[in-house]
């Protein structure tokens, strides 16, 4: 079993799909690290020498930040907002829609589940 950057990589997949597995490391960068330390496209997990593992183990480590560093480094952004009190930030702690996009019919996603309001009638919109 191949473990890069605390990921279990699946062994039936193939390398470039395999690698998209870890937080941080999409379809693009696993075409980039294949290329880079000269990985077949044919080639699966299961078929990489214990050197083409470490290989890409010391790639990731040296030239991109994954999962742990990530996921902290995007939280402390986000909290850095909420602590500045900008309009973004006050869009993240009310758990709304941040970028601009309506919330009166479609924020479902972000909001969560309806909750239903007993007795409440709603007004056709106008326009």
């Amino acid at each position: 079993m191949a473990r890069i950057a605390g990921v279990n990589i699946p062994q039936n997949k193939l390398v470039q799909t395999g690698l998209t597995y870890i937080y941080g490391i999409g379809e693009k960068f696993s075409k980039q690290i294949c290329s880079a330390l000269e990985i077949p496209t044919s080639k699966r997990v299961n078929q990489l020498t214990d050197d083409q593992i470490l290989k890409i183990r010391e790639y990731i480590d040296k030239n991109f930040k994954v999962e742990g560093d990530l996921r902290r480094e995007y939280s402390m952004n986000i909290k850095r907002l909420i602590d500045l009190a900008s309009y973004r930030g006050s869009r993240h702690r009310k758990k709304l829609p941040v970028r601009g996009q309506r919330t009166r019919c479609n924020a479902r996603t972000r909001k969560g589940k309806a909750i239903a309001i007993a007795g409440k009638k709603l007004t056709p919109l106008k326009k």
